[in-house]
C-alpha cells in the first residue's frame, strides 16, 4: 500500500487568534470557500481555520486520497500552526477525516462535531458525477453557463450543479478544474468507505453528531460503536447540506455544543 507524505494545506482564518481554535473540514467536491459564511459566524467565539483538503480548493494534489493520509495532513497543519489541541468540525468527507483523526490522535482534540456522516462504508457511488465533470470539453468552454448545460442531462439539481461548478476556474483565458478529477475517479471508493478500525479503538469523550432530518447519513449503531458517548441530533427541514439549508439552526446547535467546552 502506498504511503502518502503529509501535504501542507491551504487555509483561511476568521476571528481573533487569542480565542480557542476551531478547525473546519469540508466535504467531497467542496472547499474552504463553501464554509466562509458559517466560519464568520463562529468567529465571534473562536479563531476559525477553514482548510482546503488535499486535491481540493487551492491545496496541493496527490495521487493518494484516503482518510489516513488526510488525517496526517491535518496533523501536519496543527503542528505547523502550533496548535497542541483544537476543536474540530467536519462535514461529510471532512467528518470522516475528523473521526479518523479523533480515533488516532485523541490527545490533539478539544471538542468534536461531525455533520451528517457516520463512521461506515456507504453504498452510493460518485462515478456518474465525476464522469459528467470529466466529459465537459474545457478547451471549448468560454463561460460557466456552457459547462452547466453539459451537466444538465446527468445532474438535475441546479444547486448541486452550481456547487460542483465552483471548482471550475478561469486560468490564463482557459477553464480548468481545481479539484483533482483523475484522482477523484480512482479514489472515490476510499471516500465512500471508512477504513477498518482496530477493535479496541474508541473515542470515549463527548462528540456531537448533527444530521439533517431528511438525510439518511446518520447511523446510530455505527456511531455508538466507535463513539459511545456521542450526542446524536438532527435539524428539521435539512438534508445533507444542513449548514447551507438551515444555517441559523446549524450554527446555534454547533456553537451551543462547542461552548460547553470553552
Amino acid at each position: 500500500m502506498a504511503v502518502s507524505k503529509p501535504l501542507p494545506l491551504v487555509f483561511q482564518t476568521f476571528g481573533d487568534a487569542k480565542k480557542p481554535p476551531l478547525i473546519i473540514l469540508h466535504g467531497f467536491f467542496a472547499s474552504a470557500r463553501n464554509w466562509r459564511s458559517v466560519a464568520k459566524r463562529f468567529s465571534d467565539k473562536f479563531y476559525v481555520y477553514v482548510l482546503d483538503l488535499r486535491n481540493h480548493g487551492e491545496s496541493p494534489h496527490s495521487d493518494i486520497m484516503d482518510y489516513p493520509a488526510m488525517s496526517q495532513d491535518l496533523l501536519l497543519f496543527m503542528d505547523q500552526q502550533g496548535l497542541l489541541k483544537a476543536n474540530i468540525l467536519g462535514h461529510s468527507m471532512g467528518g470522516k477525516v475528523a473521526m479518523w483523526f479523533a480515533l488516532h490522535h485523541s490527545q490533539r482534540l478539544l471538542r468534536l462535531v461531525i455533520a451528517d456522516i457516520s463512521p461506515k462504508t456507504y453504498v452510493h457511488s460518485f462515478d456518474a458525477t465525476i464522469r459528467a465533470l470529466q466529459q465537459i470539453p474545457l478547451a471549448q468552454i468560454t463561460m460557466r453557463k456552457e459547462a452547466d448545460n453539459y451537466l444538465l442531462a446527468t445532474i438535475k439539481d441546479s444547486n448541486f450543479r452550481q456547487f460542483l461548478l465552483q471548482n471550475l476556474v478561469l486560468d490564463k483565458g482557459r477553464y480548468r478544474w481545481r479539484i483533482n478529477l483523475p484522482v477523484f475517479s480512482r479514489c472515490s471508493d476510499n471516500i465512500v468507505a471508512f477504513p477498518r478500525i482496530e477493535s479496541e479503538l474508541q473515542w470515549s469523550n463527548s462528540v456531537l453528531f448533527l444530521g439533517g432530518a431528511v438525510s439518511t447519513y446518520l447511523d446510530s449503531t455505527a456511531i455508538l460503536k466507535l463513539f459511545p458517548n456521542a450526542v446524536i441530533d438532527t435539524i428539521q427541514e435539512a438534508g445533507h447540506w444542513l449548514h447551507a439549508e438551515q444555517p441559523d439552526l446549524f450554527c446555534e446547535r454547533v456553537l451551543g455544543y462547542l461552548e460547553q467546552g470553552v
